[in-house]
């Protein structure tokens, strides 16, 4: 629901166009295909535990996230997860799935890296920390190591119209695996054995 604003008339002033409609739109300007994709976004982004993240024209990279206030904040580096680019990016693409485990929206956001020793990073590092899972040691220590071994905290916050429905790419996207020191190819055995008949 739009809010509503109850605009008095000035009876001293000679009436204008529009003067005799008490409410008026806060909202007048925005159309319901941009405010039902907004909701979608913050719906979305309420729910979310993990994005793909894409920087310039990088792939995107599945991360986990936290949000918090409207926005996702992630952690990368040292330690943590590999978010190529997005350390030091200012715009980021980030796509978000729906209950039902598809994607249903994409976003641009406005990317911010939280520094150690500042508001942000002392009111946000310890929510995030508290999501990790598998973590070793307590929330404070993690903390510390992501300042100390020079992690990035971003906030990834909505800045665009967002694509939705239709305007979604209809082919999966699917990307055969990135090359890394951790792949190995699987072995196959030397020779497959038939069972002889007697």
């Amino acid at each position: 629901m739009s809010s509503l604003t109850r605009r008095r008339p000035d009876l001293r002033q000679p009436p204008t166009v529009g003067a005799d409609l008490p409410w008026v739109r806060e909202d007048a300007g925005v159309t319901d295909a941009v405010r039902r994709s907004n909701l979608l976004v913050d719906e979305a982004l309420k729910k979310a535990a993990i994005a793909w993240v894409g920087v310039a024209d990088g792939p995107a990279s599945a991360l986990w996230c936290v949000p918090l206030e409207g926005a996702l904040l992630v952690v990368s580096g040292p330690g943590e997860q590999t978010a190529p680019g997005l350390a030091d990016a200012t715009r980021a693409e980030v796509t978000l799935r729906g209950d039902h485990g598809g994607r249903i929206v994409t976003w641009p956001a406005e990317v911010t890296r939280l520094l150690p020793g500042t508001e942000d990073w002392e009111t946000s590092a310890p929510l995030v920390a508290a999501k990790r899972l598998n973590a070793p040691g307590s929330a404070a220590d993690l903390v510390t190591r992501w300042g100390t071994a020079g992690c990035a905290l971003n906030r990834l916050v909505p800045a665009g119209d967002p694509l939705a429905g239709s305007a979604l790419p209809t082919t999966s996207l699917a990307q055969p695996p990135r090359p890394a020191a951790v792949v190995r190819a699987a072995r196959k055995p030397f020779r497959l054995h038939r069972v002889r008949r007697r």
